[in-house]
């Protein structure tokens, strides 16, 4: 390899693997080297290449700032170089090769050159012990993490103030727990100026895949919906899988959703986001062009597979019409009964199947997880002077909801068109609940359902009394919250708490007081609670 560089003037290297054979040659310039892409060494849950690097420098020269950076991204054994001395005949061998994260910032431990005749390393021990103290460096940082998890790092890139970022990377939090996600890690970036190629800048970037591969990260989930060139371009830095925000509602969606309904709109949802994102290799996957001078490429395989996905959601828009029309003949079914129609509806998690089944005696599906139920659930309420409702759960909102779902789903949230009431169920414990119902207002006015009769109703009151003694301030706060919206506080847990929302319910419909709702003004000239 010395003999060669020194002949071409130009960098020589070479890919080893831990067998000994030769797997790649690379020749490149005399500043540095381009590495090929290594498919036939991929990753996976893996945290070596099982590759090491070898390769010449020509002026003597030691690591350089990409060299270091292709250590830590292309997670090569070892990497080493031949410093080829151009004053005489000398050669010395300096090697680099990762660490356990040590909170020192830098990934990676550069070994101070020696000479290289009599360099001597028992490489299959020390590649051996690196992947054990790896190995042991990841498990104490993910000691929680279950065999089969997807471990990720959680990304806010954004402009909007800190504490906005961290909120909604909390609730990204919640979401990736849903999906049954361990989370390793966040990152936050505010930048004046959004990269349109990685969104986030690109040196941030990399210490980002760098950290992720560090902790054995398989995921890289972004709070902010990302573009289809941004997920390519991000790809190619790094083996790491890379979905968005949206990206991952739609996969709980799609675990969560049961009834035909549901596997439907989800369906459709998944398929109208893959479709813009699909890539493919353009020509070399088609047909053989044939007939003279050729005729044409074909339809490549891109191509077909954008055509069968078009055809399919065509299909799915198809049987989502069907079950609009056969959930409206049963809605008219329900008017021409007479029977007022209720709809919880709120924030997801905020209990409105726990509601439903404490205030029916159902048995509708509840966990304390994001979306934990998808599906509109219908019951009969009783009330106790033999006057009946039909009260319905519907699926719950979100900030950031991906268009194409929202689109999907206004399917089922057709039910609340029939509504003579809406319930808005909020979780008085959540330490965000005043945003959670401006977000479930916002889109109440884009469903055209600002007007409907409503009732608040602050569910998990029996959390209050903790959140005083923990936090004055901010059970003071919900105190203000509940007098202007005029809620009533209930838990869905203790039946007792329910008779009042019973009567009011009763009220509404048989007192004549269903009437448009608005909150009191911000100053609704009240004292507020003293903690």
């Amino acid at each position: 390899m010395v003999e060669l560089s020194r002949e071409i003037r130009r960098q020589i290297g070479v890919l080893i693997d831990r067998h000994g054979a030769v797997e790649y040659v690379i020749v490149g310039d005399e500043k540095g080297l381009f590495i090929p892409e290594l498919s036939d060494y991929p990753l996976g849950r893996r945290l070596l290449r099982g590759l090491r690097f070898i390769h010449t420098h020509l002026k003597g020269e030691s690591f350089s700032e990409d060299d270091l950076t292709d250590l830590a991204l292309l997670r090569f054994d070892i990497m080493a170089i031949i410093q080829m001395h151009p004053d005489d005949r000398r050669l010395s061998i300096q090697t680099a090769a990762l660490v356990p994260d040590d909170h020192t910032g830098h990934p990676y431990r550069v070994e101070p050159s020696q000479p290289l005749a009599p360099f001597r390393m028992d490489f299959g021990s020390f590649v051996s012990s690196l992947e054990q103290s790896l190995e042991t460096a990841v498990s104490s940082e993910a000691r929680e993490v279950k065999g089969g998890e997807e471990r990720a790092i959680l990304i806010s890139v954004t402009k909007q103030a800190r504490e906005e970022a961290e909120d909604s990377l909390e609730e990204l939090k919640e979401l990736a727990r849903t999906a049954g996600v361990a989370v390793l890690d966040t990152v936050i970036q505010r930048p004046r100026q959004f990269n349109p190629r990685y969104l986030m800048g690109e040196g941030k970037m990399r210490e980002v895949v760098i950290r992720a591969l560090q902790l054995g990260a398989t995921l890289l989930v972004f709070d902010q919906e990302l573009l289809p060139a941004q997920v390519r371009s991000i790809s190619e830095m790094t083996e790491l899988k890379v979905i968005d925000r949206s990206q991952l509602i739609l996969d709980i969606f799609a675990r969560r959703a049961t009834s035909l309904d549901g596997k439907v709109q989800v369906e459709l949802a998944q398929l109208k986001y893959i479709l813009p994102r699909l890539t493919g290799r353009g020509v070399q996957m088609s047909r053989l062009m044939g007939g003279i001078g050729g005729r044409g490429p074909g339809e490549t395989k891109l191509e077909i597979d954008r055509r069968r996905i078009r055809d399919r959601i065509a299909k799915l828009e198809r049987e989502l019409d069907e079950l609009s029309r056969g959930r409206q003949q049963r809605r008219q079914r329900r008017v021409r009964a007479g029977l007022p129609i209720v709809s919880i509806v709120g924030y997801t998690n905020a209990g409105k199947s726990t509601l439903l089944n404490a205030l029916t005696q159902s048995e509708v599906f509840t966990e304390n997880l994001l979306f934990a139920t998808l599906d509109t659930s219908t019951r009969r309420l009783r009330f106790p002077r033999e006057r009946e409702v039909i009260i319905t759960d519907t699926v719950g909102f979100i900030r950031s909801l991906p268009k194409s779902l929202m689109g999907a789903f206004k399917a089922t949230l057709e039910e609340l068109q029939d509504a003579d009431l809406l319930l808005h169920l909020v979780d008085c414990s959540n330490p965000r609940l005043e945003e959670q119902i401006h977000q479930v207002e916002t889109i109440l006015e884009e469903l055209k359902l600002a007007d409907k009769p409503r009732l608040v109703v602050f569910n998990k009151s029996d959390l209050l009394p903790e959140l005083k003694r923990k936090n004055p301030l901010a059970h003071m706060k919900v105190r203000q919250l509940a007098r202007r919206y005029r809620a009533m506080e209930v838990s869905a847990r203790e039946p007792a708490t329910l008779g009042p929302l019973l009567r009011e319910m009763e009220n509404r419909f048989w007192a004549g007081e269903t009437v448009p709702w608005e909150p009191l003004a911000e100053d609704d000239g009240e004292p507020p609670d003293t903690p």
